[in-house]
């Protein structure tokens, strides 16, 4: 009865839907591991908030090179942890990072070297600011002087932003697109730390014009409604592939016949036409 599918038009439409299946359960699979990376990363930011802070040597390795290199990243396990370093703001090399939007604003968030004991350095955001009263969004704000003398600051760690672009010197401050720690490494004049730590804490405080960078987790749910999508697809080729197969063995062995016509015009009247 199913001898049919042993002919080389039904071995073919085998062969293609066993690979889409297969292709479509790869992508599942895939959007799995997005999955769990990203529930990796919401179960370190809720741990970072109540965690106590480590050294910066234990979340992120010294640069070893010379001025104008970077150090390795840090591990992925260690990003959103919480670290503390101590050391002196460089005023003469903030970072502007601009077109950062919190609560609906478009503003800039400030980066500022913290010049540690061993002459390396690592980036701190220190928060989020509004333009200029009255200037457009890239307008550059005035920035609050950073502390002078000894600073403890207390922060998340992160990683290198991808899609780093140019990074430009204009009135006295670099400015950036994206926190791209070795692109901005080569306008320093010193060696920095491969990830940067967006402020928590510090000591002296941090002026109150700075707003706190927002941190949101990550979207994980829809990566898993993506597999749970995939794998369906996947079912469903192999079920519709099933179903078309058994409809042709009945139409081969005579069991679906089709039906005649309906001749409507020979069918009596019905009592509301009476």
């Amino acid at each position: 009865m199913y001898r049919f599918l042993l002919t080389p038009r039904w071995l073919g439409c085998l062969a293609l839907t066993l690979v889409a299946a297969a292709l479509m359960v790869f992508l599942g699979n895939w959007q799995l591991d997005r999955y769990r990376g990203r529930t990796a990363i919401n179960e370190r930011i809720d741990a970072g908030a109540t965690m106590p802070p480590a050294p910066l040597r234990d979340a992120m390795a010294a640069p070893t090179g010379g001025p104008g290199t970077a150090g390795p990243a840090p591990a992925d396990r260690l990003t959103w942890t919480r670290a503390t370093a101590t050391g002196r703001y460089d005023p003469a090399n903030v970072v502007l990072v601009r077109a950062r939007t919190v609560d609906n604003t478009v503003g800039f968030e400030v980066l500022t070297p913290l010049v540690l004991a061993d002459g390396t350095a690592v980036l701190v955001d220190r928060g989020w600011i509004p333009p200029a009263p009255g200037a457009g969004a890239t307008t550059q704000p005035q920035v609050p002087a950073a502390p002078t003398g000894e600073v403890t600051v207390t922060g998340r760690v992160l990683a290198s932003e991808s899609g780093a672009g140019a990074v430009d010197r204009r009135d006295g401050k670099l400015e950036t697109r994206r926190i791209g720690v070795s692109r901005l490494a080569r306008e320093l004049p010193y060696p920095i730390h491969g990830g940067y730590l967006l402020l928590d804490q510090q000591t002296p405080a941090a002026d109150p014009a700075f707003q706190a960078v927002p941190i949101g987790h990550t979207n994980n749910w829809q990566n898993f409604g993506y597999v749970v999508q995939w794998w369906l697809f996947a079912g469903m080729s192999l079920v519709g592939y099933g179903w078309v197969a058994r409809r042709e063995a009945r139409r081969e062995a005579g069991l679906d016949k089709p039906r005649p016509p309906v001749d409507r015009a020979a069918e009596p009247a019905s009592s509301a036409s009476a």
